[in-house]
């Protein structure tokens, strides 16, 4: 077998298509390699798929998977033909071994894309030799592909966070597939108008506004009011885990407030009041005992928020609801301002709060996913644009059919 044969059957080259040349540069650390078209050849319209004869042709060259560490390159005479047919006209035609526009083959796009998923695109790009501009372009391109082709019409339970893009108030917000845990739509910002252009987007995927009957968000006044507005069958649940963020960041709030009055008593007991009694170490639960001799403020909003933890233990909405009634008697007449603070803010959103009993969604899987988005983010040392990091949620938490050629060795 001629090496022409060789490489032409190793790159999937059919007829009409032949590998007539077989270059390699040692000096230049590079394969080339030379594809025509045999004499006569007919291809299909790219309008109406009519096989017609080529009007003229243009080479055209794609970079290519390497062969070992040699980068290989495939050039091609590539035809454009003219189609009598109305409508028709001179069109390019589409190779078979790489998609409209690109300059690189199927192959090396399938090859990137596995990379992107393993390693920030920088070490991708460095690794292939390319800068990483070009391989967000390839990554752009099978996201946008991969979303258009996505279903949404089975989406009745959505969840939604913002997580930050860059230093400073820059967010995007993600929204998702509570049931399938899938990311379903990103975009940049955190205001109300993120869930009507979700909303837009839901719709565009065979999404129906109206088999939304559930979302689970934090107590955002914009992801209420965007709620409301765009998704009205949708009961509203509060993730659970917010409303404890509050409690204790108000604990926090305390806590450092009397280490100032009582260094001596409250230094270095901080990690103390955040956890639970039941993940306390040996050393950190006889410092709990001994605080307890003394009448802090901090010592009482801790079993403020203990009390507010053991609503969600509660066996039924009714309960659950007769627990935080209690709960929000106790904290509005504790006389720590911070405390009823927290307690004015639950009874705004009471409802939401008690819809968790009903719905029993959690922002748990969204907060893990915003988790490894910002993982990726720290390893890449951040990303230019907020659509960077938009595409790279999508290729974390999208779970989407990129479609992409099987690798093999050429």
């Amino acid at each position: 077998m001629q090496p022409e044969e060789l490489f032409a059957l190793a790159l999937g080259i059919t007829d009409p298509w032949e590998v007539t040349d077989v270059a390699f540069s040692g000096e230049n650390k590079r394969l080339d390699i030379k594809i025509d078209f045999k004499r006569g050849a007919l291809f299909p319209c790219p309008v109406c798929g009519e096989m017609v004869r080529v009007h003229d042709t243009t080479d055209k060259t794609w970079r290519h998977m390497n062969f070992f560490q040699y980068e290989a390159y495939l050039t091609a005479r590539t035809p454009r033909v003219r189609c009598p047919k109305e409508g028709c006209g001179v069109k390019q035609v589409t190779v078979p071994w790489a998609r409209a526009g690109s300059s690189f083959t199927l192959l090396f796009e399938a090859l990137t894309m596995a990379l992107v998923r393993e390693m920030p695109v920088k070490i991708t790009g460095a690794h292939l030799n390319e800068h990483d501009t070009r391989i967000w372009r390839i990554i752009d391109h099978y996201v946008e592909e991969a979303r258009a082709l996505a279903d949404f019409s089975t989406t009745t339970k959505i969840g939604t966070d913002e997580t930050s893009a860059k230093k400073g108030h820059n967010y995007i917000t993600l929204f998702h597939d509570m049931v399938s845990r899938r990311l379903l739509f990103a975009t940049i910002g955190k205001d109300h108008t993120t869930v009507k252009a979700f909303a837009d987007d839901f719709k565009s995927h065979n999404g129906c506004l109206e088999n939304v009957t559930s979302a689970c968000i934090d107590m955002s006044q914009a992801f209420v009011k965007g709620i409301k507005e765009v998704l009205p069958k949708a009961e509203i649940t509060f993730d659970p885990f917010h409303v404890i963020q509050i409690m204790n960041k108000a604990l926090g709030e305390v806590r450092a407030e009397e280490a100032r009055l009582f260094p001596d008593i409250l230094k270095g007991t901080r990690y103390v009041y955040l956890k639970n009694p039941e993940n306390l170490t040996v050393k950190q639960d006889k410092t709990l005992i001994k605080l307890s001799n003394y009448n802090l403020k901090t010592g009482r909003t801790y079993l403020i928020k203990l009390a507010l933890q053991d609503v969600y233990f509660a066996s039924s909405r009714e309960e659950g609801e007769t627990r935080l009634k209690t709960w929000y008697n106790w904290a509005i007449r504790s006389q720590i301002e911070q405390v009823k603070g927290v307690a004015k803010t639950i009874k705004g959103h009471w409802n939401g709060i008690l819809a968790w009993f009903n719905s029993k969604l959690s922002n748990g899987y969204v907060e893990a996913v915003n988790g490894l988005i910002q993982a990726a983010k720290r390893r890449a040392r951040g990303y230019k644009t907020g659509k960077n990091l938009i595409n790279m949620a999508y290729l974390i938490a999208g779970k989407l059919n990129f479609r992409l050629p099987v690798i093999h060795a050429v």
